[in-house]
């Protein structure tokens, strides 16, 4: 794959940064905290990846919207009590993206996050000026919808077929066959290889770091 991509784009929680277990508590808590049947941890899961929104409409159908309301602040009331820094990020993943953006490849994060979430991501890890471009779920549409991914196509200037998307969710696949953009799958987030792997991508990886050594870092 070497020289093929100009573009990067990565999914955030559960491909770069070790944060999964943590979601679906504080997404547990937020049912709980609201008197509302406490999701199982896959069912929880399923959802990572989708805007804050979409994701209680998922888990929560029969919420109303002031319901909702008070789902997402308590998720949000919850998530925010807990420090992260950059330990938080799966091992080696700060220096592959360094080795990345030194060797020429435009980087960008496409997420589920808001923007204020990601924000204080990025500033707690240290990897804000290694990213050219991000987009937000409370900015632009939800995953799958493919609105991100052309949104960050059209700031970097570099076609669909030069850009790369790397993700540990189906809803990350989705979008990326939905904008027609190549994908790369990783089991280290919330879905199997084997369900990844329904969704087309080249390949499927158990930790991002190893795409140094894919497309040649």
């Amino acid at each position: 794959m070497n020289n093929r991509y100009d573009l990067i784009i990565f999914d955030w929680d559960g491909t770069l940064m070790n944060s999964i277990d943590w979601i679906v508590f504080c997404l547990q808590q937020a049912a709980k905290l609201c008197q509302c049947p406490v999701p199982d941890e896959q069912a929880a899961k399923d959802v990572i990846g989708l805007s804050i929104e979409v994701a209680m409409d998922t888990l929560f159908p029969e919420a109303d919207g002031m319901l909702r309301k008070q789902l997402v602040a308590q998720y949000s009331q919850v998530y925010s009590s807990r420090e992260i820094s950059r330990e938080d990020l799966f091992p080696g993943v700060y220096d592959m993206l360094v080795q990345l953006q030194q060797n020429g490849y435009q980087l960008a994060v496409a997420t589920g996050k808001n923007r204020r979430g990601l924000v204080k991501a990025l500033a707690a890890t240290g990897t804000g000026d290694l990213f050219g471009v991000t987009r937000c779920a409370d900015e632009t549409a939800s995953k799958p919808n493919p609105k991100m991914v052309y949104e960050i196509l059209k700031h970097t200037q570099v076609t669909n077929q030069r850009a790369l998307l790397v993700g540990d969710s189906i809803h990350d696949l989705q979008m990326a066959l939905n904008a027609e953009v190549a994908a790369i799958g990783v089991a280290c987030g919330v879905h199997s290889e084997d369900r990844l792997k329904q969704y087309q991508p080249l390949l499927c990886i158990q930790q991002s770091t190893q795409l140094i050594d894919i497309i040649g870092g």
